[in-house]
């Protein structure tokens, strides 16, 4: 009997050990399974970015002094973030922007140079033809935006693309046709 006895207490010696084994293995292996995943697909890859060299205010027009670069991690970078200075240097903001922080394409534009309400110079070219008239901007726009203009005569809706301060180039609304003889 106490053989019995003795080969009970050394199993109740040898459980616990065996329960306590089976519970860490049970706790830490999905754990370090986890970390190792999160470290195996994390980007630990940096990309370098523009952000203001300082605060800058809406409607200031940005020059190189005002931009730097910063570097980020891959996971921290947010989709079309600007990379390049060419792509934000002599552009207008749109809003305030905060020093150090990524710049996205829609927080710039073009500098204005047509405002709503102004006078323009419409000019229209057609082979062998060039008109100009005067008209009024119903929208604003930097060059190469495309603005619509009034006729102040005819009160005509015209479109036309901002080529230079108070300047636009009207686009032909229905092609040309000639006069023909009967």
């Amino acid at each position: 009997m106490t053989t019995m006895l003795n080969a009970l207490m050394q199993d109740r010696r040898l459980a616990l050990p065996r329960r306590l084994t089976l519970w860490l293995v049970l706790l830490a292996v999905p754990t370090l399974m986890l970390v190792w995943a999160g470290t195996a697909f994390a980007n630990t890859q940096s990309y370098r970015i523009v952000v203001p060299a300082r605060d800058i205010l809406r409607g200031e027009v940005l020059g190189e002094t005002d931009l730097t670069y910063a570097d980020v991690a891959g996971t921290a970078l947010a989709p079309a973030t600007v990379t390049r200075f060419e792509t934000l240097t002599g552009m207008q903001t749109r809003r305030a922007l905060r020093a150090g922080e990524p710049l996205r394409p829609d927080d710039v534009r073009r500098p204005v140079v047509v405002t709503k309400g102004q006078s323009v110079t419409m000019t229209f070219t057609a082979p062998g033809v060039e008109l100009s008239a005067m008209g009024r901007a119903m929208s604003e726009g930097g060059v190469g935006d495309t603005v619509t203009v009034q006729n102040p005569v005819s009160f005509r809706m015209v479109t036309a693309t901002v080529t230079g301060p108070g300047t636009v180039r009207a686009e032909a609304a229905m092609p040309l046709t000639t006069a023909r003889r009967k």
